[in-house]
Protein backbone atom coordinates (compact mmCIF):
# COMPACT_ATOMS: atom_id res chain seq x y z
CA UNK A 1 0.00 0.00 0.00
CA UNK A 2 2.40 2.84 -1.54
CA UNK A 3 1.71 6.13 -3.17
CA UNK A 4 3.84 7.63 -5.93
CA UNK A 5 2.44 11.09 -5.44
CA UNK A 6 5.65 13.34 -6.33
CA UNK A 7 6.38 16.05 -4.18
CA UNK A 8 6.56 20.22 -5.74
CA UNK A 9 10.18 19.36 -6.98
CA UNK A 10 8.74 15.98 -8.21
CA UNK A 11 10.83 14.17 -6.63
CA UNK A 12 8.42 10.85 -5.35
CA UNK A 13 7.30 10.43 -2.13
CA UNK A 14 8.12 7.27 -1.58
CA UNK A 15 6.72 5.06 1.72
CA UNK A 16 3.45 6.70 1.56
CA UNK A 17 0.56 4.55 2.74
CA UNK A 18 -2.72 3.90 0.70
CA UNK A 19 -4.64 6.77 2.25
CA UNK A 20 -7.69 6.22 -0.11
CA UNK A 21 -7.67 2.91 1.27
CA UNK A 22 -7.19 3.60 5.06
CA UNK A 23 -10.27 6.40 4.84
CA UNK A 24 -12.73 4.12 4.59
CA UNK A 25 -11.61 2.42 7.97
CA UNK A 26 -12.71 5.77 9.22
CA UNK A 27 -16.46 7.25 9.52
CA UNK A 28 -16.11 10.39 10.62
CA UNK A 29 -13.33 11.38 8.15
CA UNK A 30 -16.27 11.28 5.43
CA UNK A 31 -17.85 14.46 7.28
CA UNK A 32 -18.60 17.26 5.27
CA UNK A 33 -18.10 20.16 7.54
CA UNK A 34 -18.65 24.27 7.17
CA UNK A 35 -21.25 24.48 4.40
CA UNK A 36 -20.69 20.70 2.48
CA UNK A 37 -16.85 21.53 2.36
CA UNK A 38 -14.68 18.28 3.31
CA UNK A 39 -13.05 17.77 6.17
CA UNK A 40 -9.27 18.20 6.45
CA UNK A 41 -8.27 16.89 10.27
CA UNK A 42 -5.13 17.87 10.56
CA UNK A 43 -5.32 17.82 14.81
CA UNK A 44 -4.39 14.38 15.12
CA UNK A 45 -1.45 15.52 17.68
CA UNK A 46 -4.11 16.53 19.87
CA UNK A 47 -6.54 13.42 19.25
CA UNK A 48 -6.96 10.53 16.67
CA UNK A 49 -9.73 9.90 14.71
CA UNK A 50 -11.18 6.22 15.64
CA UNK A 51 -11.63 3.64 12.99
CA UNK A 52 -14.66 1.13 12.46
CA UNK A 53 -12.55 -1.58 14.11
CA UNK A 54 -12.43 0.32 16.79
CA UNK A 55 -15.90 1.53 17.36
CA UNK A 56 -17.33 -2.14 16.88
CA UNK A 57 -14.96 -3.30 19.54
CA UNK A 58 -16.61 -0.93 21.73
CA UNK A 59 -20.03 -1.72 21.04
CA UNK A 60 -19.48 -5.33 21.02
CA UNK A 61 -18.18 -4.91 24.65
CA UNK A 62 -21.02 -2.74 25.81
CA UNK A 63 -23.75 -4.99 23.91
CA UNK A 64 -22.74 -8.47 24.91
CA UNK A 65 -19.90 -8.62 27.45
CA UNK A 66 -20.55 -5.80 30.24
CA UNK A 67 -19.68 -6.71 34.03
CA UNK A 68 -17.24 -5.29 36.30
CA UNK A 69 -13.40 -7.76 36.16
CA UNK A 70 -11.80 -10.04 38.58
CA UNK A 71 -14.30 -10.39 41.10
CA UNK A 72 -17.82 -12.13 39.26
CA UNK A 73 -17.67 -15.81 39.04
CA UNK A 74 -20.78 -15.47 35.87
CA UNK A 75 -20.16 -15.82 32.19
CA UNK A 76 -20.22 -12.09 31.85
CA UNK A 77 -17.40 -11.33 34.77
CA UNK A 78 -15.30 -13.83 33.23
CA UNK A 79 -15.77 -12.67 29.33
CA UNK A 80 -15.01 -9.04 30.44
CA UNK A 81 -11.85 -9.76 32.71
CA UNK A 82 -10.27 -11.96 29.88
CA UNK A 83 -11.43 -8.59 27.36
CA UNK A 84 -9.62 -6.23 29.74
CA UNK A 85 -6.69 -8.42 30.81
CA UNK A 86 -6.34 -9.77 27.02
CA UNK A 87 -6.23 -5.64 26.19
CA UNK A 88 -2.81 -5.39 28.48
CA UNK A 89 -1.23 -8.89 27.06
CA UNK A 90 -1.68 -6.73 23.60
CA UNK A 91 -0.39 -3.37 25.13
CA UNK A 92 2.64 -5.25 26.61
CA UNK A 93 3.16 -7.05 23.03
CA UNK A 94 2.91 -3.51 21.00
CA UNK A 95 5.85 -2.28 23.35
CA UNK A 96 8.03 -5.19 23.56
CA UNK A 97 7.00 -5.35 27.68
CA UNK A 98 9.21 -8.39 28.84
CA UNK A 99 6.02 -8.82 31.21
CA UNK A 100 2.59 -8.29 31.14
CA UNK A 101 2.33 -7.27 34.97
CA UNK A 102 4.37 -4.51 33.82
CA UNK A 103 1.63 -2.82 32.09
CA UNK A 104 -0.71 -0.67 34.22
CA UNK A 105 -3.92 0.98 32.83
CA UNK A 106 -4.73 4.62 33.82
CA UNK A 107 -7.06 7.15 32.39
CA UNK A 108 -4.47 9.06 30.52
CA UNK A 109 -1.01 10.01 30.14
CA UNK A 110 -1.04 13.15 33.01
CA UNK A 111 -2.48 10.12 35.52
CA UNK A 112 0.68 8.10 34.82
CA UNK A 113 2.94 11.09 35.22
CA UNK A 114 1.21 11.80 38.44
CA UNK A 115 1.22 8.18 39.20
CA UNK A 116 5.27 7.96 39.01
CA UNK A 117 5.82 11.65 40.81
CA UNK A 118 3.77 10.57 43.74
CA UNK A 119 5.16 7.15 44.10
CA UNK A 120 8.78 8.94 44.00
CA UNK A 121 7.69 11.12 47.10
CA UNK A 122 6.41 8.02 48.84
CA UNK A 123 8.90 6.27 48.30
CA UNK A 124 11.65 5.04 50.49
CA UNK A 125 14.87 4.83 49.89
CA UNK A 126 16.94 4.88 47.34
CA UNK A 127 13.45 6.42 45.34
CA UNK A 128 12.73 8.20 47.36
CA UNK A 129 12.59 11.62 46.07
CA UNK A 130 13.86 14.32 49.11
CA UNK A 131 15.04 18.17 49.59
CA UNK A 132 18.65 16.82 49.05
CA UNK A 133 17.93 14.85 45.39
CA UNK A 134 17.11 17.07 42.08
CA UNK A 135 14.53 16.59 39.34
CA UNK A 136 15.28 17.28 35.76
CA UNK A 137 12.72 17.97 32.74
CA UNK A 138 13.04 20.15 29.85
CA UNK A 139 12.19 23.24 27.87
CA UNK A 140 9.74 21.36 25.86
CA UNK A 141 7.80 19.00 27.77
CA UNK A 142 3.69 19.13 28.03
CA UNK A 143 2.25 20.74 31.13
CA UNK A 144 1.27 16.93 32.15
CA UNK A 145 5.50 16.54 32.40
CA UNK A 146 5.86 20.03 34.08
CA UNK A 147 3.10 19.85 36.68
CA UNK A 148 3.45 16.90 39.00
CA UNK A 149 7.09 17.65 39.11
CA UNK A 150 6.91 21.11 40.11
CA UNK A 151 4.50 19.87 42.84
CA UNK A 152 6.81 16.78 43.66
CA UNK A 153 9.52 19.88 44.04
CA UNK A 154 7.42 21.77 46.43
CA UNK A 155 6.45 18.85 48.57
CA UNK A 156 9.22 17.27 49.22
CA UNK A 157 11.72 20.61 48.64
CA UNK A 158 13.80 18.59 46.06
CA UNK A 159 15.22 21.26 43.38
CA UNK A 160 13.59 21.04 40.19
CA UNK A 161 16.08 21.80 36.74
CA UNK A 162 15.73 21.15 32.97
CA UNK A 163 17.44 21.15 29.86
CA UNK A 164 17.02 24.31 27.11
CA UNK A 165 15.88 24.82 23.77
CA UNK A 166 18.65 25.29 20.59
CA UNK A 167 16.90 28.26 18.31
CA UNK A 168 16.09 25.36 15.95
CA UNK A 169 13.87 23.47 18.13
CA UNK A 170 16.43 20.52 19.73
CA UNK A 171 17.44 20.03 23.22
CA UNK A 172 20.88 22.10 24.21
CA UNK A 173 22.77 18.90 26.12
CA UNK A 174 25.98 20.85 25.54
CA UNK A 175 26.04 20.76 29.56
CA UNK A 176 24.03 17.49 30.34
CA UNK A 177 27.12 16.52 33.00
CA UNK A 178 26.02 20.12 34.97
CA UNK A 179 22.23 19.56 34.70
CA UNK A 180 22.34 15.53 34.98
CA UNK A 181 24.06 15.55 38.44
CA UNK A 182 24.92 12.55 41.44
CA UNK A 183 22.04 14.61 43.13
CA UNK A 184 19.78 13.59 40.35
CA UNK A 185 16.93 11.29 41.21
CA UNK A 186 14.78 11.31 38.34
CA UNK A 187 15.04 12.58 34.86
CA UNK A 188 11.79 12.63 32.76
CA UNK A 189 11.86 13.81 29.14
CA UNK A 190 9.23 13.68 26.18
CA UNK A 191 10.37 11.46 23.55
CA UNK A 192 8.68 13.51 20.82
CA UNK A 193 7.70 16.57 21.26
CA UNK A 194 3.94 17.69 20.75
CA UNK A 195 4.63 21.27 19.55
CA UNK A 196 7.78 21.05 18.00
CA UNK A 197 7.60 18.09 16.83
CA UNK A 198 11.23 16.92 17.06
CA UNK A 199 12.44 13.42 18.15
CA UNK A 200 14.87 13.64 21.23
CA UNK A 201 18.19 12.09 21.29
CA UNK A 202 17.32 8.81 24.31
CA UNK A 203 20.25 7.29 24.44
CA UNK A 204 22.52 10.04 25.22
CA UNK A 205 20.13 10.96 27.80
CA UNK A 206 19.55 7.91 29.60
CA UNK A 207 23.15 7.04 29.42
CA UNK A 208 24.02 10.21 31.42
CA UNK A 209 21.15 8.99 33.85
CA UNK A 210 22.41 5.65 34.33
CA UNK A 211 25.93 7.22 35.20
CA UNK A 212 24.63 8.95 38.38
CA UNK A 213 21.87 6.05 39.48
CA UNK A 214 18.83 8.27 38.63
CA UNK A 215 15.74 6.70 37.42
CA UNK A 216 14.30 7.31 33.84
CA UNK A 217 10.54 8.62 33.05
CA UNK A 218 10.07 9.02 29.15
CA UNK A 219 7.02 10.47 27.94
CA UNK A 220 5.65 8.24 24.87
CA UNK A 221 2.21 10.08 24.37
CA UNK A 222 3.63 11.48 20.62
CA UNK A 223 5.59 8.59 19.94
CA UNK A 224 3.50 5.50 20.52
CA UNK A 225 0.77 6.33 17.96
CA UNK A 226 3.29 7.13 15.07
CA UNK A 227 6.45 4.94 15.37
CA UNK A 228 7.64 1.51 16.93
CA UNK A 229 7.77 1.57 20.72
CA UNK A 230 10.24 -0.86 22.38
CA UNK A 231 10.51 -0.30 26.00
CA UNK A 232 13.73 -2.73 26.32
CA UNK A 233 15.30 -0.73 23.96
CA UNK A 234 14.65 2.66 25.52
CA UNK A 235 16.40 1.49 29.02
CA UNK A 236 14.24 3.92 30.87
CA UNK A 237 12.46 2.69 34.18
CA UNK A 238 9.06 4.15 33.27
CA UNK A 239 7.19 5.06 29.73
CA UNK A 240 3.76 6.41 29.47
CA UNK A 241 1.16 7.54 26.94
CA UNK A 242 -2.20 7.67 26.05
CA UNK A 243 -4.84 5.65 24.23
CA UNK A 244 -6.79 8.61 22.17
CA UNK A 245 -4.03 9.54 20.41
CA UNK A 246 -3.37 5.87 18.90
CA UNK A 247 -6.52 5.00 17.36
CA UNK A 248 -8.38 4.31 20.67
CA UNK A 249 -11.04 6.07 22.77
CA UNK A 250 -10.85 8.37 25.54
CA UNK A 251 -10.49 7.48 29.12
CA UNK A 252 -7.17 4.96 28.84
CA UNK A 253 -3.61 5.51 29.27
CA UNK A 254 -0.40 3.56 29.99
CA UNK A 255 2.04 3.32 32.32
CA UNK A 256 4.89 0.74 31.52
CA UNK A 257 7.35 0.55 34.84
CA UNK A 258 10.08 -1.89 35.50
CA UNK A 259 8.49 -5.19 37.49
CA UNK A 260 11.18 -4.34 40.30
CA UNK A 261 10.22 -0.71 41.12
CA UNK A 262 6.21 -1.44 40.43
CA UNK A 263 6.47 -4.20 43.29
CA UNK A 264 9.15 -1.72 45.49
CA UNK A 265 7.03 1.22 45.17
CA UNK A 266 3.86 2.33 47.09
CA UNK A 267 0.41 2.35 45.65
CA UNK A 268 -1.34 6.00 44.25
CA UNK A 269 -4.71 5.62 45.10
CA UNK A 270 -6.65 3.18 47.37
CA UNK A 271 -9.64 1.44 47.76
CA UNK A 272 -11.35 -1.88 46.02
CA UNK A 273 -9.51 -4.06 43.27
CA UNK A 274 -6.06 -2.78 44.29
CA UNK A 275 -5.35 -5.08 47.95
CA UNK A 276 -4.83 -8.11 49.27
CA UNK A 277 -6.35 -7.79 52.69
CA UNK A 278 -8.01 -4.98 54.57
CA UNK A 279 -8.62 -5.25 58.31
CA UNK A 280 -9.41 -2.19 60.26
CA UNK A 281 -6.17 -1.39 61.21
CA UNK A 282 -4.23 -1.95 58.10
CA UNK A 283 -4.10 -3.24 54.55
CA UNK A 284 -2.08 -5.16 52.44
CA UNK A 285 -1.81 -4.79 48.65
CA UNK A 286 -1.95 -6.83 45.75
CA UNK A 287 1.11 -7.71 43.60
CA UNK A 288 1.37 -5.16 40.30
CA UNK A 289 0.03 -4.35 38.56
CA UNK A 290 -3.12 -4.26 40.11
CA UNK A 291 -1.66 -2.58 42.99
CA UNK A 292 -1.65 0.40 40.88
CA UNK A 293 -5.48 0.22 39.35
CA UNK A 294 -7.52 0.91 42.61
CA UNK A 295 -11.45 0.94 41.95
CA UNK A 296 -13.49 -0.28 38.62
CA UNK A 297 -10.93 -0.10 35.69
CA UNK A 298 -11.58 1.79 31.90
CA UNK A 299 -12.35 -1.89 31.23
CA UNK A 300 -14.55 -1.00 27.78
CA UNK A 301 -11.72 1.49 26.96
CA UNK A 302 -8.78 -0.80 27.87
CA UNK A 303 -10.73 -2.95 25.04
CA UNK A 304 -10.65 -0.21 22.55
CA UNK A 305 -7.18 0.14 23.16
CA UNK A 306 -6.70 -3.04 22.37
CA UNK A 307 -8.63 -3.42 19.17
CA UNK A 308 -6.80 -0.29 18.52
CA UNK A 309 -3.26 -2.17 19.09
CA UNK A 310 -4.21 -4.25 16.57
CA UNK A 311 -5.30 -2.58 14.14
CA UNK A 312 -2.32 -0.37 14.09
CA UNK A 313 -0.13 -3.96 14.27
CA UNK A 314 -2.16 -4.88 10.76
CA UNK A 315 -0.63 -1.97 9.13
CA UNK A 316 2.45 -2.20 10.88
CA UNK A 317 4.27 1.00 12.67
CA UNK A 318 7.75 0.78 10.58
CA UNK A 319 5.02 1.36 7.62
CA UNK A 320 2.82 4.25 9.31
CA UNK A 321 6.56 5.98 10.41
CA UNK A 322 7.59 5.80 6.89
CA UNK A 323 4.44 7.46 5.63
CA UNK A 324 4.51 9.83 8.47
CA UNK A 325 8.47 10.84 7.54
CA UNK A 326 7.18 11.49 3.83
CA UNK A 327 4.29 13.16 4.30
CA UNK A 328 6.43 15.64 7.11
CA UNK A 329 9.37 16.30 4.57
CA UNK A 330 6.83 17.53 1.95
CA UNK A 331 4.90 19.67 4.37
CA UNK A 332 8.26 21.24 5.56
CA UNK A 333 8.78 21.83 1.52
CA UNK A 334 5.35 23.38 0.75
CA UNK A 335 5.26 25.74 3.50
CA UNK A 336 8.37 26.72 2.88
CA UNK A 337 6.65 28.11 0.05
CA UNK A 338 4.12 30.29 1.94
CA UNK A 339 5.41 33.76 2.50
CA UNK A 340 5.80 35.25 6.14
CA UNK A 341 5.73 31.61 8.07
CA UNK A 342 8.19 30.90 10.43
CA UNK A 343 8.57 27.68 12.01
CA UNK A 344 8.84 26.90 15.20
CA UNK A 345 11.18 23.49 15.32
CA UNK A 346 13.48 21.71 12.97
CA UNK A 347 13.51 22.93 9.58
CA UNK A 348 14.37 19.35 8.63
CA UNK A 349 12.24 16.15 8.71
CA UNK A 350 15.23 14.27 10.15
CA UNK A 351 14.93 13.23 14.40
CA UNK A 352 10.95 14.88 13.64
CA UNK A 353 8.00 13.85 14.38
CA UNK A 354 4.72 14.43 12.42
CA UNK A 355 3.83 17.75 13.88
CA UNK A 356 4.66 21.08 12.26
CA UNK A 357 3.97 24.47 14.47
CA UNK A 358 4.26 27.97 12.79
CA UNK A 359 3.11 31.48 13.26
CA UNK A 360 1.64 33.41 9.97
CA UNK A 361 3.37 36.73 9.98
CA UNK A 362 1.66 38.84 12.61
CA UNK A 363 -1.62 36.91 12.53
CA UNK A 364 -2.50 35.70 15.28
CA UNK A 365 -2.75 31.62 15.69
CA UNK A 366 -6.24 32.06 16.54
CA UNK A 367 -7.42 34.27 13.60
CA UNK A 368 -5.42 31.56 11.33
CA UNK A 369 -7.16 28.68 12.75
CA UNK A 370 -10.56 30.30 12.63
CA UNK A 371 -10.03 30.74 8.95
CA UNK A 372 -8.95 27.69 8.21
CA UNK A 373 -12.00 26.47 10.18
CA UNK A 374 -14.13 28.30 7.67
CA UNK A 375 -12.22 25.89 4.86
CA UNK A 376 -13.13 23.29 6.55
CA UNK A 377 -9.25 22.51 7.52
CA UNK A 378 -9.28 21.41 11.42
CA UNK A 379 -5.79 22.49 12.89
CA UNK A 380 -5.16 23.19 16.31
CA UNK A 381 -4.11 26.90 17.71
CA UNK A 382 -2.71 28.02 21.14
CA UNK A 383 -0.05 26.91 23.36
CA UNK A 384 -0.60 23.26 22.96
CA UNK A 385 -0.13 22.77 26.91
CA UNK A 386 3.39 23.92 26.58
CA UNK A 387 3.34 27.22 27.54
CA UNK A 388 7.00 27.39 27.97
CA UNK A 389 7.79 26.41 24.86
CA UNK A 390 6.11 29.69 23.19
CA UNK A 391 7.89 32.00 25.74
CA UNK A 392 11.30 30.60 24.75
CA UNK A 393 10.62 31.78 21.62
CA UNK A 394 8.75 35.35 22.24
CA UNK A 395 5.37 34.36 20.55
CA UNK A 396 1.82 34.39 22.04
CA UNK A 397 0.75 30.74 20.76
CA UNK A 398 1.16 28.83 17.34
CA UNK A 399 -0.99 27.10 14.88
CA UNK A 400 -0.48 23.25 14.79
CA UNK A 401 -0.82 21.04 11.80
CA UNK A 402 -0.86 17.81 12.64
CA UNK A 403 -0.61 13.76 10.58
CA UNK A 404 -1.49 10.52 11.26
CA UNK A 405 -1.48 7.55 8.87
CA UNK A 406 -4.72 8.69 7.38
CA UNK A 407 -3.35 11.98 5.67
CA UNK A 408 -2.50 12.80 2.81
CA UNK A 409 -0.38 15.49 0.20
CA UNK A 410 -3.45 16.45 -0.71
CA UNK A 411 -4.27 17.44 2.71
CA UNK A 412 -0.63 19.30 2.83
CA UNK A 413 -1.66 21.07 -0.56
CA UNK A 414 -5.24 22.20 1.28
CA UNK A 415 -3.48 23.41 4.25
CA UNK A 416 -1.28 25.74 1.98
CA UNK A 417 -3.80 26.83 -0.25
CA UNK A 418 -5.95 27.53 3.03
CA UNK A 419 -2.69 30.09 4.54
CA UNK A 420 -2.82 31.88 1.56
CA UNK A 421 -6.57 32.71 1.86
CA UNK A 422 -5.67 33.56 5.27
CA UNK A 423 -2.94 36.02 3.72
CA UNK A 424 -5.57 37.31 1.29
CA UNK A 425 -8.14 37.61 4.02
CA UNK A 426 -6.24 39.80 6.43
CA UNK A 427 -4.49 41.48 3.21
Amino acid sequence: MTSTRASADGTPLAGLLDTDAIRKDFPILDRRVQDGKRLVYLDSAASSQKPRQVLDALNDYYERHHANVHRGVHVLAEEATALYEGARDKVAAFINAPSRDEVVFTKNASESLNLVANMLGWADEPYRVDAQTEIVITEMEHHSNIVPWQLLAQRTGAKLRWFGLTDEGRLDLSTIDQVITEQTKVVSFVLVSNVLGTVNPVEEIVRRAQEVGALVVVDASQAAPHMPLDVQALQADFVVFTGHKMCGPTGIGVLWGRQELLEDLPPFLGGGEMIETVTMRSSTYAPAPHKFEAGTPPIAQAVGLGAAVDYLTSIGMEKIAAHEHALTRYALQRLGEVPDLRLIGPVSAEARGATVSFTLGDIHPHDVGQVLDEQGIAVRVGHHCARPVCLRYGIPATTRASFYLYSSPAEVDALVDGLEYVRSFFG
